[in-house]
């Protein structure tokens, strides 16, 4: 497995500050892929794209709001320059998720929906984790000594988070948008358990999460070898 070197902003030609910063994530979003890899993790971008108008034309508006916030989390991925393997797998998920919503998968299948929270949350926490490290939050553990502990701790902190702040859009849907959003007690504390360890199990992959960076920020020599 290659392992690359991240420059963090201060270290970049192009990234000086929080402006140059944002200069190298727009690069690296506009940068054409390069290989099946990238190509397929941009396909599964395409494919978010037509679930929207898919879901415009035979759903309410709260399906389309659904794929438009999955949308987002799919573009994230690009901006950050993830290696392919997770960028496409995190996209597919999300896709996933939301679909499930979509046709009732979480009613019909009494697992589906704890499934989809420790996989989606794990993938989540793994974003994040890769976010943290291109914004020179946490040191790079292809660059850096960095203790294995301390990389799980981290993702399942953020894993935890981003399953709070779903449960709480879950309640605000469900309290002042549509009624059929389903919210409970068991349900949420079950979702947080399954999604928290995902996010957990996750954390252990620290070093091929941060591998094959395609971010512009990166040095060209660690570019070439991704």
């Amino acid at each position: 497995m290659s392992r690359c070197k991240h420059a963090s902003p201060s270290e970049s030609g192009a990234s000086s500050g929080g402006t140059g910063y944002s200069v190298a994530m727009i690069e690296t979003f506009l940068r054409a892929p390069r290989g099946r890899a990238e190509l397929a993790a941009d396909g599964v971008r395409v494919v978010g794209v037509l679930s929207i108008i898919v879901a415009f034309v035979g759903w309410s508006a709260v399906d389309v709001a659904v794929f438009a916030l999955g949308l987002l989390g799919l573009v994230v991925p690009r901006f950050l320059g993830i290696r392919p393997a997770l960028d496409a797998v995190f996209g597919i998920s999300v896709l996933v998720a939301a679909w499930s919503a979509l046709l009732n998968l979480y009613e019909a299948i009494s697992y589906w929906d704890t499934v989809v929270h420790f996989a989606l949350n794990g993938l989540t926490a793994a974003v994040l984790y890769v976010l943290a490290i291109r914004a020179g939050i946490v040191p790079d553990p292809a660059t850096s000594a960095v203790r294995l502990r301390s990389i799980v701790i981290l993702t399942t902190v953020l894993g935890l988070a981003a399953g709070v702040i779903w449960e709480l859009a879950e309640w605000v849907g469900n309290t002042y948008i549509d009624d059929t959003i389903f919210v409970d007690y068991t349900d949420t504390i079950g979702d947080l358990a399954a999604g928290g360890l995902g996010s957990l199990l996750v954390g252990f992959a620290g070093g091929y999460l941060s591998a094959e960076s395609r971010f512009i920020g990166a040095t060209p020599a660690s570019r070439a070898a991704a």
